[in-house]
């Protein structure tokens, strides 16, 4: 079925992960909450692994399949996709081509650190650390005044541990992204945000022992930020909300 939308501001905020795809558009907010998988003559293909689009071809043609209808023909909605922090100009050149099946009017990248301290603490002045477990992908980010300043990421999620890894070394790895800030900020403003603690986000902030080994790691105060897995999406579709002003998103 096609989605009631408003013809001045047609819009979706949207996290492309590497386990679900998640969408939101106004007035219906959520929509999809799916696995990030599309089929193909070989089986199921997973076209986003660990945090990069390696099958552009197969992320648009999953996108066309899930939100192909979402909107009228004649519609062109606005886009507001969360990235990784660090997922640079080929990441993004990878989505621009593979959103194109949506007919976008423009589309606007937001890092997924910058949309979870946007879903949690809106534009709060002064610096955050915000640590995004995801299920494939760690990210760690500096932010000042809402903007990224510093950020690091590692190839280890919480699908790994059950396997491969365990809550202890998802601690340490987190533990050397933030010491890396630490170390490479001399203005002190990443120990203030240590002090008043770690923002966590992603699936890693609903396992209990990811957070403990992370607190323990560090000896600092970890808060998971409310209904962590979907904090990205959130913060996208605030910044979606306030997005239509800006000169790119014009007709």
């Amino acid at each position: 079925m096609r989605l009631p939308v408003s013809r001045l501001r047609p819009g979706l905020a949207l996290d492309l992960g590497s386990a679900r795809t998640r969408a939101w558009v106004p007035g219906r907010g959520v929509i999809l909450d799916v696995p990030t998988v599309t089929f193909s003559g070989i089986g199921a293909v997973y076209p986003v692994q660990r945090g990069t689009i390696i099958d552009t071809e197969g992320a648009a043609r999953m996108l066309d399949r899930l939100l192909g209808r979402a909107f009228p023909r004649f519609v062109r909605p606005l886009i507001v996709l969360t990235t990784p922090v660090l997922g640079g100009p080929a990441h993004r050149s990878s989505a621009h081509a593979a959103l194109a099946v949506l007919r976008p009017r423009a589309v606007l990248t937001v890092p997924g650190p910058r949309a979870v301290a946007l879903a949690a603490d809106g534009d709060r002045p002064g610096a955050a650390l915000v640590v995004d477990v995801g299920a494939h992908l760690t990210e760690v980010a500096l932010l000042v005044d809402g903007a990224v300043t510093d950020a690091y990421r590692t190839a280890l999620g919480v699908t790994d541990l059950d396997g491969c890894a365990t809550a202890a070394e998802l601690g340490e790895a987190v533990a050397k992204m933030v010491k890396q800030v630490l170390r490479h900020d001399h203005t002190g403003l990443s120990l203030d945000a240590v002090r008043r603690g770690l923002l966590l986000a992603g699936g890693g902030a609903l396992r209990p022992e990811c957070v403990h080994a992370i607190a323990a790691r560090l000896k600092a105060s970890v808060q998971p930020v409310a209904a962590p897995h979907t904090a990205a999406l959130r913060g996208a579709a605030r910044l979606l909300e306030s997005a239509h002003g800006h000169p790119s998103a014009a007709p």
